[in-house]
């Protein structure tokens, strides 16, 4: 998955740890939701897990699970493609050319920040300035001789502070109200069996599809796919169970805050602070780009402002179901920007960057 790394603290199954970590989300979860954050039950899960791998708590939530949880995501994002969606891509082409110009300007004003400001070596510096593909940046990366606890740290410290400023922001600045919002699903109970056993299959037919196909992101756009195709063919109006949307907002806020663990507070606030700085710079790059699609296209700025935001495919996908945004808008433009980045940083690194450099 494009925003999970592949840390050897996560990729096992442990069963003491994992309770742990649901334990301590589900109560953050919990907590957030009582007091009506947005995004409650991500940001709840996210806030308390970080804070307790950061003060040393033993916790960890294995890949396997967090890749269950991101195909009912993407079976979720895949009902929100009704046949009116269809009317509306011709309206996204040009936001959509857009995102090269994006990624590429982002990309080289990361790479000055973090060789000149941070002082890291070449190597690390541009994986560390890639807006996107966490584990595929981490995993290069150190093939390719960058640190790799330095780039998960930055990435995931990136994904933290977006998902946290966002909602608020939005919150804050446009006064979206909490009681506006639609649930994001249907308790299960009053769903058809058929409907249960449709989406049940395109979570499992479209990961394993796509993952044979080495798809990227493959487990959230596999099953989003085929509940868009089943969806557009009108064979059911329904999305993942109420129940099951808030389990994997936990669980997927556990993932982000468990990458702390087994980490020196100095290197976590060190990195924490460098990333600040990242964060702000492509928060920034990212602002500039919507508003001039925005004044070009007339499409909504909120709409663009999540698009293009430097967070992961999965979290600016439920934070715009959270915000009753247009969350197919938003998942096609990370799709996309996860695609570019997959596909061309390595390649654009071998062919031009990598080499002897002087130390920095």
């Amino acid at each position: 998955m494009s925003d999970a790394p592949d840390s050897q603290s996560q990729s096992g199954f442990r069963l003491g740890p994992l309770i742990l970590a649901l334990v301590i989300g589900g109560t953050g979860g919990w907590v957030a939701a009582a007091l009506k954050l947005p995004l409650a039950w991500m940001i709840g899960s996210m806030m308390a897990t970080t804070v307790a791998a950061i003060a040393g708590a033993k916790i960890a939530v294995p890949l396997q699970l967090r890749g269950v949880m991101i195909a009912l995501l993407g079976v979720m994002l895949g009902s929100r493609f009704t046949p009116e969606i269809l009317a509306l891509v011709a309206d996204w082409a040009v936001s959509l050319a857009v995102m090269a110009a994006y990624v590429a300007v982002s990309a080289g004003a990361g790479l000055l920040y973090f060789r000149r400001v941070a002082g890291y070596d070449p190597v690390t510096a541009y994986f560390s300035a890639m807006p996107g593909g966490l584990s595929e940046m981490v995993l290069v990366g150190d093939a390719m001789g960058g640190d790799a606890r330095i780039l998960s740290l930055v990435h995931s410290a990136r994904l933290l502070l977006v998902v946290l400023t966002l909602p608020f922001a939005f919150e804050a600045l446009l006064g979206i109200a909490l009681g506006e919002r639609p649930p994001p699903g249907e308790p299960l109970l009053d769903m058809a069996r058929q409907d249960i056993v449709m989406l049940g299959a395109c979570g499992l037919v479209g990961a394993l599809g796509a993952k044979a196909l080495r798809l990227p992101a493959a487990l959230l756009v596999g099953p989003m796919v085929l509940s868009a195709v089943i969806h557009l063919m009108g064979l059911t109006a329904a999305s993942t169970p109420l129940e099951l949307v808030i389990a994997a907002q936990v669980v997927i806020g556990a993932a982000i805050g468990a990458r702390f663990a087994n980490t020196k507070v100095s290197l976590v606030w060190r990195t924490i602070l460098i990333a600040v700085g990242a964060t702000v710079l492509l928060v920034v790059l990212s602002l500039v780009f919507a508003l001039a699609l925005h004044a070009a296209t007339g499409l909504p700025l909120t709409a663009l402002v999540l698009a293009y935001a430097p967070g992961g495919l999965a979290e600016m996908s439920l934070i715009a179901l959270a915000l009753a945004l247009d969350a197919a808008f938003v998942a096609t433009h990370h799709i996309l920007r996860i695609c570019l980045i997959v596909l061309l940083a390595p390649s654009f690194f071998r062919s031009r960057l990598a080499g002897p450099r002087e130390p920095p």
